[in-house]
């Protein structure tokens, strides 16, 4: 546990995922007021899977979640895989279905990665052109998100920023693309630099299979090859865990 004292992760552990959605709620309704209220709006990005879903869900269900001013809130996301809007595999999708139908966001302030395209490369470069303008940015100038919400898979990997992959090392872009080679779907992420420059960042860890690698990040040294998660490390004063009892069993 020497490596958990040296670079001091900040985390949160609740009793069990739905603990965990509901804390999730909690910091995405008090990041909204406080950047509404210093700013007039808020700026959010969102992961998918199955974690983030249950407290998209509570979300939509939160009588203060319903009582924000989402005529302020613009809603993006950190990595989509490159199908359909409608596929279930979208995580446009699945943030749809499972709270922004259920809440009065206007559309315009809805901004997700567009698929639609032939060509992914194209797809990319319209995400970074839908940041630039809703952030109103010159070409020099990275987002400030006041919140990411990530996830973290069994590899070690974050956003769609995965093992041995190019995207986890490209500091031109602020959206790129992942070409998956094991027969997985392609993928449009955020770079880190995009991570980096938030206000805040939380992940979501939750269940036991995720109890091996939680340790393996926390208490190894960073290698951003094997684990992409740890090109949060050079910001990780900013880093929210959020991580329920069984993905946190071999931390304590």
């Amino acid at each position: 546990m020497e490596a958990i004292a040296k670079y001091r992760p900040n985390i949160e552990i609740a009793d069990d995922a739905e603990a965990l959605a509901s804390r999730t709620v909690d910091l995405f309704v008090s990041s909204a007021c406080d950047a509404v209220k210093s700013k007039g709006v808020f700026y959010v990005a969102l992961s998918g899977g199955q974690t983030p879903k249950r407290a998209f869900e509570r979300l939509a269900a939160s009588p203060a979640a319903q009582a924000l001013q989402w005529r302020h809130i613009h809603v993006f996301w950190v990595d989509e895989r490159y199908v359909p809007s409608d596929s279930p595999y979208s995580n446009y999708r699945l943030a749809a279905e499972a709270f922004l139908k259920k809440v009065p966001i206007p559309p315009d302030n809805i901004h997700r990665i567009p698929t639609e395209y032939e060509d992914i490369c194209t797809s990319a470069r319209s995400y970074e052109t839908i940041l630039r303008n809703a952030f109103g940015l010159d070409e020099d100038r990275v987002p400030e998100f006041d919140l990411i919400v990530l996830g973290m898979g069994a590899d070690g990997h974050t956003a769609s920023l995965l093992p041995n992959c190019f995207a986890a090392f490209d500091t031109d872009d602020l959206a790129c693309v992942v070409y998956v080679m094991d027969g997985r779907l392609n993928r449009i992420t955020l770079t880190h630099p995009v991570l980096r420059a938030a206000k805040r960042l939380a992940v979501l860890v939750s269940g036991p299979e995720k109890a091996g690698i939680l340790r393996e990040v926390l208490t190894g040294e960073p290698d951003e090859v094997r684990y992409p998660i740890h090109v949060l490390w050079p910001v990780l004063e900013k880093v929210l865990w959020l991580v329920d009892r069984d993905a946190a069993a071999a931390i304590r």
